[in-house]
């Protein structure tokens, strides 16, 4: 399991800064809940249709058009293009932020070559970097086309490109005046895991947990949803039977964490996590860890499934006053 961390990155690129803007969410989707995970480079459409869906209806207040005007490769249709663009009123919307996990893009080139362990200076590891960003940028580009296509004004943005860079795995140059600019102008960044250059080890993997967590304490959203493939944090795998979910986790101010809800009859249980094989990024343990973190700056984190009616009311914000019981999904606060 691999582990990337943020030390002192801030807006300008090196040490901490101040608040640089207000967004109302930012949202990370599971790379297992927007693609089939045990198959190589394969989108999981439908959740991504309702995802983007969701998005659509948590942000925007009014009807939009689609934006993706390009003809896709398999299709001879001409893009359609709406008449009445110039006479549409302007919508009133919410600032998001979307950042994506890889699923099965990525991955597999990524362990297959060692990227995550650094040594750029081995072909075998150049070959797997050209090929890991080759992979995470196709799959950003469809989540975009995704999003366009409900009329969401998205704006794909890779941290390779956009200069952010690690030492030991630590995120250490973070510069965020491409995202900062992209909000201010109305649109949604939309970002991703990544390759990136590591000046000590030569390349590593920056995850999206750690890329969001970054993003929350320069952007301090109001609310941050992690969409999962399962509903929430169990306190075990959650294909074991056996398994309950962990409604409600409070964060101390050291750092470490319990649960609230449900309440357990053995505090001295342990919480099991297992990370798939493939996954250079740390899988559930680095979500919470992160999610601990955001949580640390007295912002809600809510991890939720993907694609259902629990995830929309998360994305709409209606459950930043009260959990509801019928609510499945796992929230993590600061405990005041």
């Amino acid at each position: 399991m691999e582990r990337h961390h943020e030390s002192t990155a801030g807006g300008g690129g090196t040490g901490t800064t101040a608040v640089t803007k207000r967004v109302s969410c930012i949202v990370k989707l599971g790379g297992a809940a927007i693609t089939c995970k045990n198959e190589l480079e394969t989108i999981h459409g439908e959740n991504l249709k309702i995802v983007s869906s969701q998005l659509r209806q948590a942000m925007i207040f009014g009807p939009c058009h689609g934006m993706d005007w390009s003809r896709r490769p398999e299709s001879s249709n001409i893009p359609h293009v709406a008449d009445d663009f110039d006479g549409q009123l302007v919508v009133e919307s919410k600032k998001f932020v979307v950042v994506h996990g890889a699923g099965s893009f990525g991955h597999f080139q990524a362990s297959k070559s060692g990227v995550h362990k650094g040594g750029l200076s081995r072909p075998i590891v150049k070959s797997g970097f050209v090929a890991t960003r080759i992979s995470v940028t196709s799959l950003n580009l469809e989540i975009v086309r995704a999003l366009a296509k409900e009329g969401i004004p998205s704006i794909g943005m890779s941290p390779f490109s956009c200069g952010w860079s690690t030492c030991e795995r630590n995120l250490t140059v973070a510069d965020t005046s491409t995202v900062d600019g992209a909000i201010d102008a109305g649109f949604v960044p939309v970002l991703h895991g990544d390759a990136v250059l590591d000046s000590s080890l030569g390349c590593t993997i920056l995850s999206g947990d750690v890329i969001i967590r970054h993003l929350a304490g320069q952007l301090q959203p109001d609310y941050v949803v992690f969409l999962a493939d399962v509903f929430g944090v169990y306190d075990r795998p959650p294909t074991d039977p056996e398994a309950v979910l962990l409604r409600e986790i409070a964060v101390r101010e050291d750092g470490s964490w319990s649960v609230v809800k449900p309440k357990s009859e053995d505090s001295s249980r342990q919480v099991e996590i297992t990370v798939a094989d493939h996954d250079t990024t740390g899988g559930m343990v680095t979500k919470i860890s992160e999610a601990a973190m955001i949580a640390m700056l007295g912002i809600d984190v809510y991890i939720v499934k993907a694609a259902t009616e629990h995830s929309l009311r998360a994305l709409q914000g209606v459950l930043r006053e009260n959990i509801p019981d019928d609510w499945l999904g796992t929230v993590i606060r600061y405990a005041r």
